[in-house]
């Protein structure tokens, strides 16, 4: 049986959700892109980016307010980014 890093999948998964990300933004402004471009990518770098910078309780998914799918996205990146550092984190003790 070969030998599988653990982080591989991890790495794959938040590339896929990037990717998403990416689609979403393009949907909601009234695109459906067959190919993601440079300019779709760093629009969801960007949501990324800011979904990072807000507080944690706009970021809590057990409030009691609705979200919606891109949110729910951002929610899950931000969860696998978390995952992937505390994975690193514990190669490097």
């Amino acid at each position: 049986m070969p030998y599988t890093d653990p982080l591989e999948p991890m790495l794959q998964r938040e590339e896929e959700l990037r990717h998403q990300i990416a689609r979403r933004l393009a949907e909601e402004a009234g695109a459906i892109p067959l190919v993601l471009s440079v300019d779709h990518l760093a629009a969801a770098d960007e949501a990324i980016a800011a979904w990072a910078k807000q507080g944690e309780e706009e970021q809590d998914q057990r409030a009691f307010r609705p979200i919606g799918p891109l949110q729910e996205l951002l929610a899950e990146h931000r969860d696998m980014i978390e995952r992937i550092a505390e994975l690193q984190d514990r190669r490097l003790s």
